[in-house]
């Protein structure tokens, strides 16, 4: 064994160690008792589990069709039945502890069989109630092993080894364990952050007594403020001074004064967009460099806009500060739009905007104010006079709105039926000289 590498050497001491308990054990009157306890305690939980287990679920199933909160805890509750069993076991298993150290004075066997049960209520929680897919990873790669060196009792020597070992960056300094249970808690601390955030947007979506500005304001108040709690909680659990991050948030403001200014423009202007309420989700709106949509989405770093052929346009939130945006969605406004017409010269031109404006009020959306429609003489062309109906309508004529269309079936039925003709270009040729003889 001199020859062997240290991990070697220490692998076959521990299996050396675990040989000596196991004969210890098997030639041992007090660890056969400790068996026969565990036996009994693991059958008396079986059967206590069986007649235990229909009754809690009768009372803590709600009645179907139940969605209050109350009502949700109760089924949140009802999926951690599976740990019945192996949580009785270990709780009749301790009761066994104490009586066989109380007569013999030792009880590794069955304190090593309170770990065996342990372990299978963990490897219950994973296999049968965790359905998050992070989390059964987590569970399944982290949990599940820890739970098995924790029964084997190694879970102690390697927490101690993993602490004595330290890494050190710069100023910043930390044991391999510190690391180890920081990457624990920070996924488990930001899958709840995102739990939370999604269930606090959700909750915050609802109130619709505030104004969607404000309802996305709160959603992204309350997403820093859960990813900035997590973040302090994550620094606390791995030990390290927030006073040791002065360099690095010091590396992190040269950055950002150099290399991630534009991303810091955009989020303070996300939050400036999101205060003053100018835009928001469901608006319509036109930016100077023709791009045109209804807002789907607001993020820290940019706005989506939805055009109504289908396609996303990711629009950086400081162009809706630093240059000129068309709202067509503004509350309380309505917008105008036209429809352009032309008649024949042989018609009586001063019966025309009575017939059509006659004709378009009776469209259901356009409306009364702050105008009713309007039809205007604009001039006299080439082949007839030129006339636009005007009016007012909420939305956008586009998508599902086909307002400009309609108002010039409209027009044209209500031309129809006056007898009015809609010209057609027509040209006179002159040719001089006359017809050239056969």
């Amino acid at each position: 064994m001199d020859g062997q590498p240290e991990i070697v050497r220490q692998v076959l001491g521990y299996v050396n160690q675990g040989w000596e308990l196991a004969q210890g054990w098997l030639l041992s009157p007090a660890a056969w008792s400790q068996f026969g306890l565990l036996v009994v305690a693991f059958l008396a939980a079986l059967v206590v589990s069986r007649k235990l287990s229909p009754i809690l679920t009768r009372a803590i199933t709600p009645p179907d069709g139940q969605t209050s909160y109350l009502a949700q805890a109760r089924r949140f509750v009802l999926m951690f039945l599976p740990l019945l069993l192996p949580l009785l076991a270990y709780a009749f298993t301790g009761i066994g502890e104490q009586i066989t150290r109380s007569i013999f004075g030792s009880g590794a066997v069955i304190a090593f069989g309170k770990r065996v049960f342990l372990f299978l209520a963990a490897r219950a929680l994973v296999r049968d109630i965790i359905t998050d897919s992070f989390l059964k990873m987590l569970g399944k790669y982290i949990l599940i092993p820890a739970m098995a060196l924790y029964a084997l009792g190694l879970l102690d020597d390697l927490t101690a080894y993993l602490s004595a070992t330290v890494i050190s960056l710069g100023n910043i300094s930390f044991s391999i364990m510190a690391l180890v249970r920081g990457v624990i808690a920070g996924s488990i601390l930001f899958w709840l952050g995102r739990w939370s955030n999604d269930q606090s947007a959700a909750l915050i979506s609802k109130q619709e007594e505030m104004r969607p500005a404000t309802r996305q304001l709160a959603v992204k108040a309350t997403e820093i403020t859960i990813f900035g709690v997590a973040f302090l909680l994550l620094m606390n659990i791995m030990g390290i001074s927030l006073t040791s991050l002065a360099v690095l948030g010091g590396a992190i403001g040269v950055g950002l004064g150099f290399g991630l200014q534009k991303i810091a423009s955009n989020f303070i202007s996300g939050v400036i967009l999101l205060l003053e309420g100018q835009a928001t989700v469901g608006d319509y709106v036109e930016l100077d460099g023709g791009e045109a949509g209804t807002i789907i989405k607001m993020m820290a770093r940019a706005t989506i806009l939805e055009t109504y052929d289908g396609r996303w346009i990711v629009i950086p939130n400081e162009d809706f500060i630093t240059t000129r945006v068309v709202n067509y969605s503004d509350s309380g406004s309505a917008n105008r739009y036209e429809a352009p017409f032309s008649v024949s010269y042989d018609t009586d031109i001063n019966k025309v905007p009575a017939i059509v404006e006659a004709a378009v009020a009776k469209h259901k959306e356009v409306l009364d104010k702050p105008f009713p429609p309007d039809c205007e003489l604009r001039r006299f062309g080439d082949s007839g006079v030129d006339f636009a109906v005007e009016f007012w309508v909420n939305g956008i004529d586009d998508g599902e709105n086909k307002f400009t269309s309609d108002v010039l079936f409209l027009v044209w039925n209500a031309l129809k039926e006056n007898n009015i003709e809609i010209p057609y270009p027509q040209r006179v040729v002159e040719i001089k000289g006359g017809f050239p003889s056969a």
